[in-house]
């Protein structure tokens, strides 16, 4: 299915968009999480009418690109140098690196110390990760069965949690009903955490960021909107 790139202006605004045709019936227009626009068309469909439906919907896409946007992670870069500030639920702490013959961490009195017997960034860099991954498992699982209580009424079983860097997604559902958050929510204030997990649980119940996915997640966690934003904010 050959795909041609194409755009539309919307006020100031210009929306860029994949155009593909296929067999259905009706025009589809779907934005991916990385703000990609892909637009599938009927064979033979009149080129204006689809610039039009595309004008038409300017709004909707714009709105979940800038949804999909500020869900991305925007963490910085990190050098290891003692006095660089970390973050662990949504708290700033100083770093602090002490040269021994073995690797610990732990947080004391407003620091996030590192002993280590290799003070190479990227070595200080793995070990740290992989105590915040330790840190995640625990806290994200805890966080997953005790969210999954407002869901009662739909009776959803468990699911398999996986925590696991990523680029591109703060957490995400597969298909299968598969769990996967990104370990540097663990950075983030506990409440963003939650509002990530009754996210991704809201899609165990309505697949697609349609009205009814909206209203569910206004009903079972109606203050998502200010915790979403404090999410971006502290790991910004």
């Amino acid at each position: 299915m050959p795909t041609t790139l194409h755009h539309v202006k919307f006020g100031s605004k210009s929306i860029q968009y994949n155009l593909s045709f296929s067999s259905r019936k009706t025009l589809g227009i779907k934005v991916m999480p990385d703000g990609i626009v892909n637009v599938i068309a009927p064979f033979g469909a009149n080129a204006l009418d689809i610039i039009q439906k595309v004008k038409s919907k300017a709004h909707w896409i714009l709105k979940q690109q800038a949804f999909f946007n500020i869900y991305k992670p925007h963490t910085p870069k990190r050098k290891f140098l003692n006095g660089e500030t970390h973050m662990y639920l949504g708290r700033q702490y100083k770093l602090q690196i002490i040269e021994d013959n073995f690797d610990a961490i732990k947080i004391y009195r407003g620091a996030l110390i590192i002993t280590s017997k290799n003070p190479n960034p990227a070595y200080l860099a793995k070990i740290l990760n992989n105590w915040y991954k330790l840190k995640a498992s625990s806290l994200f699982d805890e966080i997953l069965i005790s969210s999954l209580d407002i869901f009662k009424k739909y009776n959803l079983e468990k699911p398999i949690l996986h925590i696991r860097n990523m680029e591109k997604r703060w957490g995400s559902c597969t298909h299968s009903g598969k769990i996967i958050l990104n370990t540097e929510l663990i950075k983030a204030p506990k409440g963003s955490i939650e509002y990530v997990i009754i996210h991704e649980l809201c899609h165990l119940v309505y697949r697609n960021h349609n009205k009814d996915f909206y209203d569910l997640q206004d009903k079972l966690y109606p203050n998502w909107e200010g915790w979403k934003e404090k999410l971006e904010r502290a790991l910004s």
